[in-house]
């Protein structure tokens, strides 16, 4: 189609994939920056960026962040929410 953006379905999935997660507020809490959580995490700045912003992570990242913020993967859910992992109803 003429005029129409190449990235416009990108974009859509991109923005269907963003879920709503408590890592900001947990690492305000603790006064950490997001360079020093990623380096507690073992994970690049970058990569608390883009799941601070939603975007959706793999299982094992989340362990490693939920660790790093000196909680047990018990807390998975208060961190990443229900919707985030197992993928099960």
């Amino acid at each position: 189609m003429a005029g129409r953006p190449s990235g416009t379905s990108t974009n859509a999935r991109v923005l269907r994939r963003r879920a709503r997660n408590n890592v900001q507020r947990l690492r305000e809490e603790q006064l950490l920056t997001k360079a020093e959580l990623a380096r507690k995490a073992g994970v690049s700045p970058l990569t608390v960026s883009r799941i601070e912003s939603g975007l959706e992570c793999r299982m094992d990242t989340q362990r490693k962040i939920i660790l790093a913020l000196g909680l047990t993967p018990s807390d998975r859910h208060r961190v990443f929410g229900r919707g985030n992992a197992g993928r099960a109803p």
